[in-house]
């Protein structure tokens, strides 16, 4: 029985999950949960195929709240703050059937460690101004909880990654880059192991609670592509030297910060097993489907 099959009999009133921001990892979710007899609906920015309309100048009506039980956010903050807490963070704080909120951060808000190994009690030390609108973003969802009892659970997700987001499109295309940064390793996780975590959270609700989501590996970007080549049966890209990449400032950015993230509390306390603890079973999966 899945976590979230687990979870109905404890509910006052059929659940249904809210998501601001129906995209890549929403979706998987939702996929799951509507499989078990749950609702949900979502919202994008021009709505439209069964999807409500959300973006900063466009709040939603009451009733996209009526009977709602879980609410997941993943709408990045923008230049002038969280859009769903600015719009509707009183709304959610007054629902009177909510169990659990979810919003998915980012370990981005860790800033650059040189390498060196983080957990939820790191100093938060953003580095880039992404990183500070997340910062910003978590403390006022924490404010919330903490003055009117919303169920929040932050989850700081590292690179996410999964069918059709993955390097073998581009290695197909003949367009991959291997970049080289002596020492740089990112931390990652598949997108079925981010849905459990999610699952597993739902199932056992801690509100307050911030969890690292990331598989047991960090490991250098270049090392990765090098394995989905070899897994592809092509020859590696060769290797860059970071200097003279040609990469986009949003690109550029991610190397700024340096990091391993422990995801050590989804095992002990939502009692996660990742179906794919590394990048190498990861990508193998995703190549058995025909990512």
């Amino acid at each position: 029985m899945s976590d979230a099959a687990r979870l109905k009999p404890h509910l006052t009133q059929p659940p249904h999950l809210l998501c601001f921001g129906l995209g890549y990892t929403a979706r998987v979710l939702a996929g799951r949960l509507a499989a078990d007899g749950w609702t949900v609906t979502g919202t994008a920015r021009a709505g439209g195929d069964g999807l409500l309309r959300f973006e900063r100048g466009c709040s939603l009506g009451a009733a996209a709240f009526a009977g709602v039980t879980h609410i997941l956010v993943s709408i990045p903050p923008d230049e002038t703050g969280d859009p769903v807490f600015d719009r509707h963070g009183d709304d959610i704080a007054a629902l009177p059937g909510l169990d659990w909120f979810g919003y998915l951060s980012t370990t981005g808000v860790y800033g650059d460690c040189g390498g060196d190994w983080v957990d939820e009690t790191s100093e938060l030390r953003p580095s880039g101004e992404r990183g500070r609108r997340r910062v910003a973003a978590e403390a006022g969802w924490l404010d919330l909880w903490r003055r009117r009892g919303v169920p929040l659970h932050i989850f700081r997700l590292a690179g996410i990654y999964g069918p059709g987001r993955s390097p073998f499109a581009a290695l197909r295309a003949g367009s991959a880059t291997r970049i080289a940064k002596p020492g740089q390793v990112f931390s990652r996780i598949h997108v079925e192991d981010l849905a459990s975590v999610l699952a597993a959270s739902i199932a056992r609700p801690r509100p307050g609670a911030i969890y690292n989501v990331c598989d047991d590996e960090p490991a250098a970007p270049e090392a990765v592509v090098a394995h989905a080549a070899r897994l592809l049966g092509l020859p590696a890209p060769p290797l860059v030297p970071f200097a003279d990449a040609e990469l986009s400032a949003m690109a550029r950015s991610f190397y700024a910060d340096n990091k391993r993230v422990s995801n050590a509390l989804i095992k002990r306390e939502l009692g996660v097993g990742l179906r794919y603890p590394n990048y190498r079973g990861g990508l193998a999966a995703i190549l058995a489907v025909g990512g």
